[in-house]
């Protein structure tokens, strides 16, 4: 049985500050993880290491820390940042505007793991003989800011960035630290944020422009206008 857990099983307490040194597996306990969520997460994962220690069902558990890549939720109110901000900025070029919004001060800090690196440790720790929880994630720490920074470069714009300081922000710095990753699995990310983000931008925008093209009215129902320019090959 595979359970898919969070990183939001951690203590609260050990992510108050932004320069995070890493989660590791035994920071889940004593237990004070993300109300709700964090504690369904815990709870189920408990629930694993009971059947398989009662009834001897073979169980993994994945921590994951958050996920981002092409075909990932970009809007609807469940994206992760990564998508969310590729989004926002995406939206910026299409609709010529100079602002971004985002949510906090910008200096809250995560690691983000792109999709693929977590197919392969997810492949390898099916595989395996190991029942405890293990990380899946990248070492890289990243502030917000930088991740906006970062799309846009991707995106070959500057943008005036307006900070939501009552928007909902998380806690204020979660890392993660893989060394039991690398241990039991011999696995470490591959892709790099630069290249998962230029991936994941470019999908996003994709699916921005196209559905930019759809709403605009051709010549030919009246509009008096072509939708051409809306569908030219500018995607940055």
């Amino acid at each position: 049985f595979f359970y898919s857990s969070s990183a939001c099983v951690y203590a609260a307490d050990k992510q108050t500050g932004p320069d995070n040194p890493g989660l590791k597996e035994s920071d889940a306990y004593p237990a004070l993880p993300e109300d709700g969520y964090g504690w369904e997460k815990l709870f189920s994962e408990r629930m694993c290491r009971h059947f398989h220690e009662d009834f001897g069902l073979e169980t993994r558990v994945a921590r994951y820390h958050n996920l981002y890549g092409p075909a990932c939720a970009y809007d609807g109110g469940r994206e992760q940042a990564p998508a969310a901000l590729c989004r926002k900025v995406a939206e910026a070029v299409l609709n010529g505007s100079d602002e971004i919004e985002i949510w906090g001060d910008g200096k809250q800090t995560r690691t983000f793991t792109y999709v693929t690196d977590a197919v392969d440790a997810t492949r390898q720790l099916v595989q395996s003989d190991f029942s405890d929880p293990v990380n899946i994630g990248s070492e890289a720490l990243v502030s917000i800011d930088e991740l906006v920074t970062t799309i846009e470069a991707i995106a070959r714009v500057t943008l005036r960035r307006r900070y939501m300081l009552d928007a909902p922000q998380g806690v204020r710095g979660r890392s993660c630290d893989s060394g039991l990753a690398r241990a039991v699995l011999d696995w470490q990310p591959k892709v790099s944020l630069t290249d998962g983000l230029e991936a994941t931008y470019r999908w996003v925008y994709d699916n921005l422009r196209a559905r930019q093209a759809s709403a605009q009215p051709s010549a030919t129902e009246g509009g008096g206008e072509s939708s051409r320019g809306i569908a030219r090959d500018d995607q940055p």
